[in-house]
């Protein structure tokens, strides 16, 4: 484990229809609300984590796991992928969005985006943890680094495979129905 300075994972609820969490590695980021600015981190990662109508504490529990384990950074001995934001000693930032459809109510989604926080704080260190502002319009600033960004879900579904392009038919037909998923290798998340 290396000590670095401003090192930092920021967190987000993004609220949509399943449990699942955007991570972007950032060299920077801020929040701001209403003109006063309410968190700041330094190098680490961006993390919009999404409440679904169904999550319950097990997702909580689960995505905050997922988060703390992915290795997005290289080891001092130039292991590429190597070193999660707990190797590199990073803060967190959590914060949340207005509500989406197919997204949690506002209670629920404000009870369990707690939940989410406490357990960060919980499996990491409670005094690089920091929060926005529920519901509140938030400016997001990051300098991305890399860029790096994944998305990680909680249950994912299960594909045969997921980096065939293999559409049924005639691809026209599918016009502006294709969606691409990039798959984090596990090996990422242990």
């Amino acid at each position: 484990m290396r000590s670095t300075n401003h090192n930092s994972l920021v967190s987000f609820d993004h609220r949509i229809d399943f449990h699942s969490a955007v991570i972007q590695r950032v060299k920077s980021a801020s929040v701001t609300v209403d003109g006063q600015l309410v968190s700041t981190i330094g190098k680490g990662l961006l993390v919009l984590a999404a409440i679904g109508m169904d999550d319950t504490q097990k997702e909580v529990e689960s995505m905050a796991n997922k988060i703390l384990k992915a290795k997005l950074w290289d080891s001092d001995e130039g292991g590429k992928w190597k070193w999660g934001v707990k190797d590199i000693e990073g803060e967190v930032l959590c914060g949340n969005k207005p509500d989406f459809h197919k997204s949690a109510n506002a209670e629920k989604a404000k009870e369990l985006y707690g939940q989410f926080f406490k357990k960060v704080q919980t499996l990491y260190q409670a005094d690089r943890v920091k929060d926005g502002v529920f519901q509140a319009m938030m400016d997001v600033a990051l300098v991305n680094d890399g860029p790096v960004t994944i998305q990680i879900d909680t249950d994912p579904p299960k594909m045969d495979n997921p980096t065939s392009f293999d559409l049924p038919g005639d691809p026209l037909t599918h016009k502006g129905k294709l969606q691409t998923t990039f798959e984090l290798p596990a090996s990422l998340l242990e």
